[in-house]
């Protein structure tokens, strides 16, 4: 109705937080019965979700769980001289190209960032939605009609450091081939929404849908062991794991990931009688096991990580099996590892 010339709801003066819209995992076989003209599809970006205000009172940029993050990222309060709320995807950059998310992570929770950084990562923000033009609340709108006004937003005002995430064509199996192709591209996968959906706060059934590309695995050798926090206190439950590279003096494990999930209560009390059992140096409250205990290692994606002697770090890795019976020597090789990643 606001659209049509109807009177627009007038806004909140204080720059709060407004709770995002979330999705929910999607089911790949419902997708014979979702009407693919019924449905939006985007690019799932692989970065930090954030809601960024800007009016008379100021200028906001909020987490995902609603903390004001905006001291991290001066050069997006900076750049935002317009007024209204966009909810999207705080990315960073080198040159043209959209950064990895470990690029992204050295700016995260800095209060005081840098000039340097700032320099070499610049903050871009990835637009998914207009929820506020102005004094104008646009959540009650379905999503065809706020992609529209965004659409219309992003051309009048032309806001430096804000892109708008592009809107992506094709049937069912170009998006999950375009899914699949999409690891080495700072993407995680594709959204994908109902054309007539407004935005509601939480993660309401039937409206959104992330559909994330299939994990990637690696049999990895327990190189570090920790122990956990909360319930996790008295057991080993945080492992650093490597895969075999090749040294002057011979092979050598080099680490790539640390996980702390995956497995079940009973096989944490098995690994920690093992760890126990197989401790070697202590480094502080971290303590190195002996290199024989095997895991298949599940992850999102494989980064550039120069504080790592791999020169490579794991995206979101999670424990999807414990291999007793596979010997160490039969573990992943890091050539092997970055060739699966595409890097």
């Amino acid at each position: 109705a606001w659209l049509e010339g109807g009177a627009a709801p007038a806004v909140d003066a204080e720059l709060a937080f407004r709770p995002m819209m979330l999705a929910n995992p999607l089911d790949e076989a419902a997708l014979p019965a979702m009407p693919r003209e019924d449905y939006a599809a985007e690019v799932k970006w692989d970065g930090a979700r954030i809601e960024a205000a800007a009016g008379d009172g100021g200028r906001r940029v909020f987490s995902r769980s609603g903390d004001d993050i905006g001291a991290a990222f001066p050069d997006l309060l900076e750049a935002m001289d317009w007024r209204g709320c966009i909810d999207g995807e705080v990315l960073v950059t080198r040159g043209d190209e959209v950064a990895p998310f470990s690029d992204l992570q050295t700016r995260l929770n800095r209060k005081k960032p840098t000039r340097k950084l700032l320099a070499d990562l610049p903050a871009i923000i990835m637009v998914y939605d207009l929820l506020h033009d102005g004094e104008a609340d646009l959540r009650a709108l379905p999503w065809h009609a706020r992609r529209a006004a965004l659409e219309a937003w992003m051309e009048r005002h032309n806001p430096a450091r804000l892109r708008l995430s592009p809107v992506l064509d094709g049937g069912w199996d170009a998006l999950a081939a375009r899914r699949d192709a999409a690891r080495g591209a700072e993407e995680e996968g594709v959204m994908i929404k109902r054309r007539d959906a407004p935005y509601l706060a939480g993660r309401p059934a039937g409206q959104w849908f992330k559909w994330k590309r299939a994990p990637l695995t690696a049999d990895c050798v327990l190189m570090y062991a920790q122990r956990g926090h909360g319930r996790r206190s008295s057991f080993y439950s945080d492992f650093t794991f490597g895969v075999w590279a090749d040294g002057p003096d011979g092979p050598y494990l080099a680490p790539v990931g640390k996980a702390y999930s995956g497995f079940t209560d009973a096989e944490m009390a098995r690994l920690d009688k093992w760890v126990r059992a197989h401790l070697t140096e202590r480094f502080g409250p971290v303590r190195g096991v002996t290199p024989e205990l095997v895991f298949e290692v599940a992850f999102d994606a494989l980064a550039p990580s120069p504080r790592r002697k791999s020169g490579v770090a794991m995206r979101f890795p999670r424990i999807a099996r414990i291999r007793w019976d596979k010997p160490a020597a039969e573990a992943d090789r890091l050539d092997a590892l970055r060739a699966l990643a595409g890097i």
